[in-house]
């Protein structure tokens, strides 16, 4: 029987004498550190594969009276002290920092130095002197070895434009089963990012969110701006071996490598999966829900597929669960944007106006599949209710193995659709006569800015091209916006339709038959 819980089966300790070791490590001489052993993303991998055909073992979770008593009041009292961060005085530009157990992250990680010329691993072992805390805190109660919620990428201790203060600020997070996040060009937080989804939005199944076990940092060369980290992962239907490799620039690049091993088969497995939250914004914010404007951390989902086609599909707040699929082989790309990006459109010193855009760059050929777009009702904005993700066509089966690759962008926006013109707005109102709207009408507004449009000669008016799975369209018209912003024009239409089922809709300008515009689709759900 291999034991799940300790390092990986195949590897052998390493004798090392105590003054090697404590050198091999920054900051050894504060963090306690547990023996050696052989490490490399190779033997990661066959331990994740060995794992896969044995039965699951979650977790130990946190002794359940003190849990109940570390929310985030009490997280919130606790702090990382930096001077005992892992490369706190290098080598490389970026301290790492660890997150203390509690709701609700209930399940905690074990975190590895690796010693990159060796290669070997020594784990960081968990102790409650590392945090400040109040004396009566309930972690004062943590036993050593209890592990860690997670951890964070400080900013450069060598100081930069991001920060001076590397104790103060950080740029990327990995926490909670397996999520994790980083921030874009704007120093700011919003979405995040899943490693793999299962099951997720299937009717009648409980999704499943495997965990980070295992975290392993490799030390980084002297001065260098990249860090990469090593993660195993483990759920009920697969175990995997993770490679992230991050690079902190104008925002955030990762490049990221997943192997995983099917324990038994998954109905429905997601690639690159991000998770967000939208509440409302200008086009459907009902009357006196909130004194703000908008509250969402992303806008829409754009996509860039085979075929060269961009598109943007503006997220719904849907009054039940709804699953849109669209279908593709080997796309270009997708992510969940923020576009809004003016603080009068929130009104919140939250700043969602600086929340990052997050873009899905495939590597190698994803083959046949379908991103999908997971949007779920939300009360309030206090939570994820939307999921993007690639599905591929290929089953994920008992004692299958799929790879997958792509570099995952933190920015403020998706790539550039080069002349290919925006959509900034959607709106909608009633429809029909100005002042007798007409049941089962809606008028929408949609409007786009870029280079096509304000590069159009004097008088040519673009063309709009709609389509609506059912209904019909009337009082279509295109115009100018009347603000003197070059390149900004809006559509105008009304939609006719009976009954309440959603209605799928799309909308593109162009003129002499040449696209002005991305492609702009809609789901509209009838009152």
């Amino acid at each position: 029987m291999i034991n799940r819980r300790g390092f990986l089966a195949a590897a052998a300790a390493v004798p090392l004498s105590p003054f090697v070791a404590r050198n091999a490590f920054a900051a050894a001489e504060r963090l306690a550190f547990g023996e050696p052993q052989n490490f490399s993303f190779e033997l990661l991998r066959d331990e994740a594969r060995r794992m896969a055909t044995l039965p699951f073992e979650p977790l130990p979770a946190l002794p359940a009276e003190t849990l109940s008593r570390l929310d985030r009041q009490a997280l919130g009292q606790i702090r990382f002290r930096p001077e005992l961060a892992l490369f706190a005085d290098g080598p490389g530009q970026y301290p790492v920092t660890f997150l203390p157990p509690g709701e609700p992250l209930p399940v905690c990680a074990r975190m590895f130095a690796v010693e990159t010329d060796r290669p070997i691993a020594r784990e960081v072992l968990y102790d409650r002197e590392y945090f400040n805390m109040p004396s009566d805190s309930p972690a004062q109660q943590l036993q050593a070895g209890q592990g860690f919620a997670g951890f964070r990428f400080q900013e450069s201790r060598l100081g930069d434009k991001h920060d001076p203060d590397w104790r103060t600020n950080h740029w990327a997070t990995f926490a909670g089963t397996s999520l994790f996040k980083a921030v874009g060009e704007l120093h700011h937080y919003g979405l995040s990012a899943r490693s793999i989804a299962i099951d997720a939005a299937l009717p009648g199944k409980q999704e499943e969110f495997p965990s980070f076990t295992r975290f392993y940092f490799v030390t980084p060369a002297p001065g260098s701006t990249t860090v990469t980290v090593y993660a195993l992962l483990d759920s009920a239907s697969l175990c995997g071996a993770c490679r992230f490799t991050l690079e902190r620039g104008a925002g955030v690049v990762m490049d990221v490598e997943t192997h995983l091993f099917m324990r038994r088969d998954i109905e429905r497995l997601g690639f690159a999966p991000l998770a967000s939250m939208y509440w409302f914004s200008e086009k459907d914010k009902p009357a006196d829900i909130d004194w703000r404007p908008e509250v969402h951390d992303s806008d829409g989902l754009a996509m860039w597929n085979q075929a060269g086609e961009r598109i943007w599909r503006p997220l719904n707040n849907p009054p039940r669960p709804v699953v849109s699929t669209f279908l593709d082989e080997s796309p270009r790309g997708f992510g969940l944007a923020q576009r809004d990006r003016n603080f009068d459109h929130f009104l919140d010193d939250a700043h969602y106006e600086r929340r990052p855009t997050a873009w899905v760059e495939p590597v190698g050929d994803w083959g046949k599949g379908a991103v999908q777009l997971v949007e779920t009702p939300a009360q309030d904005g206090t939570r994820h209710n939307i999921l993007a993700m690639w599905v591929p066509e290929a089953a994920a089966t008992q004692g299958a193995e799929q790879v997958v690759r792509y570099r995952l962008h933190w920015q403020s926006s998706e790539p550039e659709s080069g002349e290919l013109a925006r959509c900034v707005a959607t709106r909608k109102g009633p429809g029909g006569t100005p002042g007798q709207p007409t049941a089962g009408v809606r008028r929408f507004i949609v409007e786009f800015t870029g280079k096509s449009l304000a590069s159009l000669p004097y008088g040519v008016r673009p063309e709009p091209m709609l389509w609506a799975s059912r209904g019909s369209f009337s009082n279509v018209s295109v115009q100018a916006v009347p603000d003197d912003v070059p390149g900004h024009w809006r559509a105008m239409f009304d939609l006719s339709v009976e009954g309440s089922e959603p209605v799928e809709m799309r909308l593109l300008l162009q003129d002499k038959g040449k696209p002005l515009t991305e492609t702009w689709l809609y789901q509209h759900h009838p009152a």
